[in-house]
């Protein structure tokens, strides 16, 4: 009987055990931690994930590609990537991995350059040294910005450098301007001003690139064989990206505990500068968290134009679930 009641107790303990772990997600981040990856750090430490019973490791990443790859191979469940690339990567390939939520609205493509370098316009750029990155998705709509406005990319003398190295580039003049997204403009701005110069800004969505941008997105056989955990997350992730938004100097420091080498007010200047990309027109006349079909398409139709692709290479609404979103 003592033996039975033993055998009881300790079924009991692993029972309660199992249902109280929580459950592990690997989010694949798409570049380095910066402000504009704040979200996943602030759900972590103000508590949203594990409000949701949800533990979750984070995975470095090195451009869309990278992390769709990642994602489509079962190495991450779930991360932030452009939904560019993922649309071109299905009209392609048919990558299983879906699009969740949406987070930037808005393109974050812009070119940079310094006052006094002759160049206030687009229209500017031409025969002018211009530095990228070769991971940015960023080059995929180059042709599109620069047909905008009435140049071709043989009006510029485009050379592809490391991330780290563009901005150093355009503050000493070996790049007379360079390409990045408006994510790094608090850092571009601080890096320019202690060089004693002053930094201009030149958004694509200006030029009317609009379209989605980065985008939550999820491996198919993660939302698949966890669809709970997947809705868990994603509501979580959508708090997250409140609270990062409305309160970015906590949201700063949340990186900066986790990530050392983030300096905590640069990452609080970078949110705030981009609030734009995450709640703008789009989210007024769509909702905050929707995707629009209209939206979708326009989307695709700049994507394709960029790769290459025939319009009908892909029905883009099925890059898009809407069966995760939170209500």
């Amino acid at each position: 009987m003592k033996k039975t009641l033993e055998l009881s107790l300790l079924a009991g303990l692993i029972a309660s055990s199992s249902a109280m772990a929580a459950d592990t997600v690997t989010f694949q981040l798409d570049w380095l931690p910066g402000g504009d990856k704040a979200p996943i750090y602030s759900g972590i430490q103000q508590g949203f994930f594990e409000e949701v019973d949800i533990e979750v490791k984070i995975a470095s990443g090195r451009g869309s590609t990278d992390a769709l790859t990642k994602m489509a191979t079962g190495q991450s469940d779930i991360g932030t990537s452009d939904i560019g690339a993922l649309m071109a990567a299905k009209a392609q390939d048919d990558v299983p991995v879906t699009a969740v939520l949406p987070y930037f609205t808005q393109a974050p493509h812009a070119f940079f350059t310094v006052k006094g370098s002759g160049i206030s316009s687009i229209k500017d750029l031409k025969g002018k040294k211009v530095a990228t990155s070769p991971f940015t998705s960023s080059n995929a709509f180059l042709p599109l910005v620069l047909k905008q406005n009435g140049l071709t990319e043989d009006d510029i003398k485009l050379v592809k450098s490391d991330p780290g190295a563009l901005s150093p580039m355009m503050i000493t003049g070996n790049a007379d301007a360079i390409i990045a997204w408006v994510t790094n403009t608090a850092l571009f701005d601080a890096q320019t001003k202690e060089a004693g110069k002053e930094l201009i800004e030149m958004p694509w969505s200006d030029s009317g690139l609009s379209l989605y941008s980065s985008t939550l997105l999820a491996a198919d056989k993660f939302l698949e064989e966890r669809p709970d955990v997947a809705k868990r997350f994603v509501k979580a992730y959508a708090k997250s990206i409140a609270f990062t938004y409305q309160y970015p100097d906590k949201a700063g420091a949340d990186i900066h505990k986790m990530v050392p080498e983030v300096d905590a007010a640069i990452a609080s200047a970078q949110l705030k500068s981009i609030t734009g990309l995450v709640y703008n027109d789009v989210t007024e006349k769509d909702g905050v968290g929707k995707f629009s079909t209209d939206r979708i398409q326009q989307t695709w139709t700049y994507v394709a134009e960029a790769n290459g692709l025939s319009a009908d290479a892909l029905d883009p609404t099925t890059a898009v679930t809407t069966d995760f979103l939170p209500e």
